[in-house]
């Protein structure tokens, strides 16, 4: 029988499509991004009371964009996910390019991985256990099967996938000799044999598909089971790697988007939702942070190696 958790409203502010939540143990600070308002987010975490206090945000303008200057390019900008390293730099996955961003607030791009003008967006991203950025894409129109999961090696992209529809959570084993992978479109948790040292992996290969509600970002806690938000369904799953359903997290807005473990001791589950498409009268959660207590500690994320 599966355990049951309720999530607890974490934040005061509203986002409209809140992701992507990343823990940087080094300055006890969380990281999380509003995709379509083109930010990214810095904020407080009090364990003992699982409240999140916003603190710092950065704001990225048109599309491709690296300086500020905003003149000759006005395709409206959006931040699908950002991750952070030792030192504090940020890699930021912008509409088609990956920026770092220098501990100064410097911003340089690293890498373009799609075509300008493409009708995609760069989505979810994380970091693999040896330090390379992957990111994933969506088409923004009704075009299936063209989307792209890449990894950041350098400043050179390598395409992993590229007959995507939407590409989402990512997440490894404990041992990271196993990469996990969702397409929310076809509701499918992809797994593969990876390699951390090479970066070479296996063949792809269909783990279980999911029903009730969209798979949206996804995380593994430390006995190697995956949480995963059900974007529509207003729940994070807890499923082991054969699928079965271990636990679930109710959470009180229907557009659930990406759980985190969180904190010093990583044992909060950290969760972000969206505003967008919800009926906020009805669900006034929607667009919140929240937080809960599982019974399980995460998976450390690995801090981002950047190019030197």
């Amino acid at each position: 029988m599966s355990r049951r958790f309720t999530a607890t409203r974490a934040s005061g502010e509203v986002y409209a499509l809140g992701e992507g939540p990343v823990w940087d143990p080094v300055r006890q600070r969380l990281l999380w991004v509003d995709i379509n308002a083109g930010a990214v987010h810095e904020g407080r975490l009090a364990p003992e009371t699982g409240t999140i206090t916003a603190t710092t945000v950065h704001t990225f303008g048109a599309a491709g964009n690296t300086t500020g200057n905003t003149t000759g390019n006005t395709a409206a900008n959006t931040v699908g996910a950002a991750a952070v390293s030792a030192d504090g730099q940020l890699v930021v996955a912008e509409r088609e390019v990956l920026t770092r961003v220098d501990a100064a607030g410097r911003r340089t791009e690293l890498a373009r991985v799609l075509p300008p003008g493409a009708p995609s967006r760069l989505n979810d991203g994380a970091i693999d256990p040896a330090g390379r950025f992957l990111i994933g894409s969506m088409a923004l129109d009704d075009r299936e099967g063209q989307e792209v999961l890449a990894r950041l090696d350098g400043t050179s992209c390598v395409v992993l996938d590229d007959d995507l529809t939407l590409s989402n959570g990512l997440a490894w084993s404990p041992e990271g000799d196993r990469l996990y992978s969702i397409d929310s479109t076809p509701h499918v948790v992809w797994e593969r044999d990876y390699d951390p040292a090479t970066g070479r992996t296996g063949p792809r290969r269909e783990l279980f598909r999911l029903t009730g509600g969209m798979p949206d970002g996804m995380c593994a806690d430390a006995e190697g089971n995956l949480w995963i938000a059900i974007f529509g369904g207003g729940r994070v799953e807890c499923r082991d790697p054969g699928g079965r359903l271990l636990a679930t997290v109710e959470v009180g807005a229907p557009n659930v988007t990406c759980p985190a473990f969180a904190g010093p001791d990583l044992d909060v589950l950290v969760i972000t939702t969206a505003a967008e498409g919800a009926d906020v009268a009805e669900h006034p959660g929607s667009g919140h942070l929240f937080t809960a207590r599982v019974g399980v500690r995460g998976l450390a994320t690995p801090y981002w190696a950047p190019p030197r």
